[in-house]
């Protein structure tokens, strides 16, 4: 199942390093190639041997033990590795993945790969709940960084409560998950739409909004690692746009309007994540207008509605809308569900901490028809985009297998 995947699994010092072992196990036998890296604490709980054996790789404690003279082997590590998960993550390396600290091969290694970095935590039930090791994990859901929660029962310090690491098959299974997921939608044609639109008054004044496409760009970038042909239409932006995906970029609403239908008959799946303008001066200056008085009026017309129109000519098509409101949230989004003939909803409250414009993160709602589908909580906007993606294609395999 994890044929050809190479794991990097990374043990601090806690006394859930024992389970690690087990977790090493797991992994060598679903195929994966699996590089331990210890920390000078982990040794304390159990040796290198016992991963060495379980590896059959030379485990890593000391950054400067470099054993082949052709690489740098923090760096070659980072390189090769299709995943790193921490488990037991301590809350001495979150904290040190919250801070960029880099003291040991472990916490060199985390800050050098461009792979999917996973954390199990495990530790004391108030230091989980202590505000600086909450902070820091939201530093890191910011970031990317996926998290496999710990669960609640009896800790080796007496209590009792959340703090213990989760159980290694099931560590095993999602991380099993995590590469099946990897075609979920392959050969699927996706239209994701991002950023904000620009209504112009006159060749250097516009009309626009806050959105920044973080949220489109994140799923342009999960649809296309799980195996979708990606077309990102992106209006106004500020962030890059990963190389590999497809894009056209456009201005105005119309223009994105445009752009949506000209590939709408051949989409299998349409995610309307931009924040598309709802008026549009009336008329367009084709020079600069000068200041001449202490008011300048402005007459607005309406924009055509892109996601009501695709609504309504659906055929095929998986269609997901957005919803940013600031009071009702439910009730908006369910009507604007309706109305517009989606098959999602995805609303948040933008005025919520985490979520909305510009943030790295987003605290959001799914809706079908029928109501609420899930709740989710704040998370960094690329794991938002993947927990949606499934659902999508979760939802389009259950209609196939209906048809």
């Amino acid at each position: 199942m994890l044929q050809g995947k190479t794991i990097i699994l990374g043990v601090s010092g806690g006394i859930a390093a024992y389970k690690a072992a087990a977790i090493c196990s797991k992994l060598v036998q679903a195929g994966a190639d699996v590089r331990v890296i210890m920390t000078e604490s982990a040794v304390k709980f159990i040796a290198p041997l016992t991963f060495q054996t379980l590896s059959r790789h030379d485990v890593i404690v000391d950054t400067f033990d470099e054993k082949d003279a052709s690489v740098v082997s923090h760096i070659d590590l980072a390189d090769r590795a299709d995943l790193i998960i921490v488990a037991p993550a301590t809350a001495n390396i979150i904290a040190k993945m919250a801070h960029g600290l880099a003291d040991d091969m472990l916490s060199t290694t985390l800050l050098a790969t461009m792979a999917p970095v996973w954390i199990a935590p495990a530790m004391n039930v108030h230091m989980y709940a202590h505000p600086a090791v909450r902070a820091n994990l939201d530093v890191l859901a910011a970031r990317g960084v996926q998290f496999i929660e710990p669960g609640t029962g009896q800790l080796a310090c007496g209590y009792v409560g959340k703090g213990r690491l989760e159980e290694p098959e099931h560590i095993v299974a999602a991380i099993i998950r995590f590469f099946g997921e990897k075609k979920i939608l392959e050969g699927k044609k996706m239209v994701i739409t991002a950023g904000g639109t620009v209504e112009r008054i006159d060749p250097v004044r516009y009309l626009t909004n806050d959105s920044s496409g973080k949220m489109g760009i994140a799923l342009a970038e999960v649809a296309q690692s799980m195996g979708a042909d990606v077309t990102l239409i992106a209006g106004k932006t500020s962030v890059p746009v990963p190389s590999g995906i497809r894009v056209v970029k456009v201005e105005s609403a119309q223009d994105m309007l445009e752009a949506v239908m000209e590939r709408f008959d051949d989409s299998d799946v349409i995610i309307k994540a931009a924040a598309v303008a709802d008026y549009r001066p009336l008329e367009r200056a084709q020079q600069k207008i000068k200041k001449k008085s202490e008011e300048m009026t402005l007459t607005l017309i309406k924009n055509t509605d892109i996601l009501q129109t695709i609504g309504q000519r659906k055929t095929k098509q998986f269609i997901v809308g957005f919803a940013a409101e600031t009071e009702n949230v439910e009730e908006h989004a369910l009507d604007k569900l309706r109305r517009k003939h989606c098959d999602l909803i995805v609303a948040n409250d933008v005025t919520q901490e985490g979520a909305g414009f510009g943030t790295d993160t987003n605290v959001v709602r799914i809706y079908d028809a029928a109501g609420l589908v899930d709740i989710l909580p704040i998370m960094s906007k690329l794991g938002v985009a993947r927990e949606l993606l499934l659902r999508i294609a979760e939802r389009m395999a259950k209609g196939a297998e209906s048809r």
